[in-house]
């Protein structure tokens, strides 16, 4: 996700590191040279166009904006719930971190460092990714069996879960807990693996694959035939005004199809990385222990 300046809005203008023109420029640099060939044939009446109508091509300008708002929002929902279910794993890791201290020290650190396992293997799960946990390897009283088997299966935040469950049941009717304190603990679990459902419903149901594609290629339509709606009426101004016209198009197409994957690794994605390590600082500074450093920003680029 990128982290900008505010004190610099003047920066914003000349903005390249995190924005989406990389990915769409060489569309506009192919819509611009269109225009501008074009121009230089009219001008030289070397050839005339066709002029696409004018009420036709607005008719198809508007439409396109209505469906291309419509995917936009749709997509920064996803972003924006992605965003609200790790802002919740982030407060349930501190309420268990309150609420635990019911527990004996020993196996209050190891609910805790389970928590933090299960949000690395959560934020691995949804990037797709194998970074190691070898950190936590003796510290979440795992058997030798059990923690080999974390590689393998299918789903290892779920397996974190079940584990914490098992200890808290067996404490439960050891005696240890009480009905009320297992219930509290117990509503933080749940809590947890609501977190992990709601992280699966947006990773693995996108927005509809023929929606998206018909849109894509509808905004490189519109784009390519600009400049022969706008050459007759704009003259040498159609390179300009048909660059920023595409800009905003082609911009709104690619930024929609980046927020549309909130978990990935692209400049717009959430920083998931930074927010477990996050959890990982402030629940180590409970149990007293020393603090990994916090991400930093590289190049106002957090991950």
């Amino acid at each position: 996700m990128i982290i900008r300046d505010k004190s610099n809005s003047f920066a914003l203008l000349f903005a390249w590191s995190g924005t989406i023109l990389p990915k769409v420029m060489p569309a506009l640099m192919m819509v611009v040279f269109i225009s501008t060939v074009l121009v230089y044939l009219s001008s030289h009446h070397y050839v005339q166009a066709p002029t696409v109508p004018a009420i036709g091509f607005t008719i198809f300008g508007v439409i396109l904006s209505i469906f291309l708002s419509f995917r936009n929002t749709a997509s920064y929902e996803r972003w924006w719930e992605g965003r609200k279910l790790w802002g919740q794993l982030i407060a349930t890791s501190r309420h268990l971190a309150r609420d635990s201290y019911v527990l004996p020290p020993a196996e209050r650190q190891v609910l805790m460092y389970r928590v933090m396992l299960f949000s690395n293997l959560l934020k691995n799960r949804l990037r797709t990714q194998n970074e190691p946990i070898d950190f936590y390897h003796n510290k979440v009283n795992l058997s030798p069996a059990d923690y080999q088997a974390l590689f393998g299966h299918i789903n290892a935040a779920q397996f974190i879960l079940e584990q914490i469950q098992k200890d808290l049941v067996k404490a439960l009717h050891s005696g240890e807990l009480s009905d009320i304190v297992y219930h509290g603990l117990n509503k933080h679990i749940i809590s947890l693996g609501d977190i992990q459902a709601g992280c699966d419903r947006i990773l693995t149901t996108p927005l509809p694959f023929s929606y998206s594609v018909l849109l894509h290629r509808t905004v490189y339509c519109f784009c390519f035939i600009l400049p022969f709606s706008l050459e007759a009426n704009l003259g040498i101004w159609t390179p300009i005004l048909v660059g920023l016209i595409a800009y905003l198009f082609l911009g709104l197409d690619a930024l929609s199809e980046q927020l549309e994957e909130p978990f990935g690794l692209q400049d717009n994605d959430l920083p998931l990385s930074a927010m477990v390590r996050l959890i990982e600082r402030e629940m180590l500074s409970a149990l007293g222990e020393e603090l990994p450093p916090a991400i930093q920003a590289i190049k106002g680029n957090l991950t």
